[in-house]
């Protein structure tokens, strides 16, 4: 499943060439998990303004020919969605669900589980848009996530600590890869309860957070199945990976053989020693 670094490494690949790009026609395919819920041939004439991120979710805001704000898509990959900028698109498979066509290119959502979402909203804090970011936590960049905040938030609750994360109502961005690995280098095992955790493990916990979602992003994000960016190349994160991926494999540190457990439907991966409760 496409995770923060993963729509990022995705934003930073479209948006040099679309923002500023007119919209010439849009297409919906097969319905997604959400209507668009504008009439597709208002959107032809506008033109896309700075693409940004939220979570997992991408913002393309339109405009009109003064500049006004006209609104904008939000976009979500899903399972197992793409996005692919087209110079010359050939006809949309069975499998590709949206085109936004425009002047820099045809912007494509491959989406074969169908789990993705195209939605048009009057504005990022208004209408579906504000009701899909309403629960996301912070930002796990942001200066005014510190170690305190992420510490009263886990002490509110009695989970495992990953799956804590997992929730992404404290912060976003830790999908299941990066959960696992930065609660390797945190030396934090990922079955302790988040409540018990110290302010000094949660400033360790957020430095490895940081760090390893930063290296995920220098390498393209994670390719375990067929993500690739807007340019068609893959993530090389998984190559690097500490744990994950790796259960039975000698921990990188220690050598202890790596172990996995099943937590809330998801496979953790994590070194019995180096981890602590």
């Amino acid at each position: 499943m496409p995770e923060l670094p993963e729509v990022e490494v995705t934003r930073r690949s479209v948006a040099p060439a679309l923002e500023g790009a007119l919209v010439r026609a849009v297409r919906v395919g097969a319905a997604l998990r959400w209507p668009l819920g504008v009439d597709p041939a208002s959107l032809v004439g506008l033109r896309i303004g700075a693409l940004l991120r939220r979570g997992k979710y991408l913002w393309l805001p339109l405009l009109g020919e003064d500049g006004a704000p006209q609104g904008g898509l939000l976009l979500h990959l899903g399972m197992s969605g793409s996005l692919a900028l087209l110079r010359e698109p050939g006809p949309p498979g069975k499998h590709e669900h949206f085109d936004l066509v425009t002047d820099a290119g045809t912007l494509r959502l491959t989406d074969p589980r169908r789990f993705g979402a195209v939605v048009w909203s009057p504005a990022l804090d208004q209408g579906m848009a504000a009701r899909l970011l309403a629960r996301l936590g912070h930002e796990p960049f942001d200066p005014a996530l510190t170690p305190a905040l992420l510490h009263q938030g886990l002490q509110r609750r009695r989970v495992p600590v990953k799956a804590a994360l997992l929730a992404g109502d404290i912060v976003v961005g830790a999908g299941n890869i990066y959960a696992c690995e930065a609660l390797y280098e945190a030396g934090i095992d990922p079955r302790a309860p988040a409540n018990s955790l110290s302010l000094a493990r949660c400033e360790r916990l957020l430095q490895a957070l940081r760090a390893t979602l930063a290296r995920a992003l220098d390498l393209g994000g994670s390719t375990l199945r067929d993500f690739r960016d807007a340019h068609g190349m893959s993530g090389a994160f998984q190559d690097q990976a500490g744990v994950y991926g790796r259960e039975g494999q000698a921990c990188r540190r220690c050598g202890t053989a790596v172990q996995r457990l099943v937590q809330g439907q998801r496979s953790t991966f994590f070194c019995p020693r180096c981890q602590r409760r």
